[in-house]
């Protein structure tokens, strides 16, 4: 796939450097345990685990259907793609720190494989609305899929351009705009954040999906 396909979605949100917030040296605060699982949310992870770091929108509803999905280690809420360092949610809010809302993803790749879950985030979410999921608009709520290999890199494109095939094939001509790069840093986001709908089961849920099934693994 040319560069062109990610060129738009890769630097639009990014603003002017001269009016970025400053940021901080230190984290924020936040737990240290998974409050479902009770796993350490920061590591040390078991052997043989891998990490992608997937942006669906508002990250409690994403982090919930993340962490149910059988292989998953752990999930944690958090802020990347962006130039901030260690940001606030008040401060991502604002588009100036050119992040967005993601979930930390480990899992056991001998248990699911990543096209599993990648089909799983293509299929749960619509991944063609730019810069907004649902009611949520902003640069915080892009779609976003960021790799820790370039073997997940690679897996991601394709699953993304079958997911693309899939649309088309029914008619849907909206492209989708998830940007898929290599992580840079991820910062955890705050402590009420996480694992938010397992503390607030009626919580808001904004997830929708297109209605069109990612054919990979059928």
């Amino acid at each position: 796939m040319p560069e062109s396909w990610n060129a738009h979605n890769r630097y639009a949100h990014q603003e002017d450097h001269d009016t970025a917030l400053p940021g901080r040296d230190q984290p924020i605060p936040t737990a240290s345990e998974h409050f479902v699982s009770g796993r350490p949310l920061k590591g040390p992870y078991p052997e043989g685990t891998e990490t992608v770091y997937l942006g669906m929108g508002c990250f409690w509803v994403a982090e919930r259907l993340l962490w149910n999905i059988s292989g998953v280690y752990v999930t944690a809420a958090g802020y990347s793609g962006g130039f901030m360092k260690n940001p606030t949610y008040q401060e991502t809010t604002t588009g100036l720190t050119g992040h967005t809302e993601v979930v930390k993803l480990v899992y056991d790749p001998t248990v699911v494989s990543l096209e599993s879950l990648l089909k799983t985030f293509f299929d749960e979410h619509d991944p063609t609305q730019g810069m907004r999921q649902g009611n949520d608009v902003g640069t915080t709520y892009r779609s976003a899929v960021y790799t820790t290999a370039p073997e997940q890199l690679a897996t991601a494109e394709r699953v993304r351009d079958t997911s693309q095939a899939a649309l088309k094939s029914t008619g849907r001509m909206a492209k989708i705009t998830t940007e898929i790069a290599p992580a840079g840093e991820f910062y955890y986001a705050e402590n009420y954040h996480q694992q938010y709908l397992a503390k607030n089961p009626d919580g808001y849920c904004g997830l929708r999906g297109t209605g069109v099934s990612c054919p990979i693994g059928q």
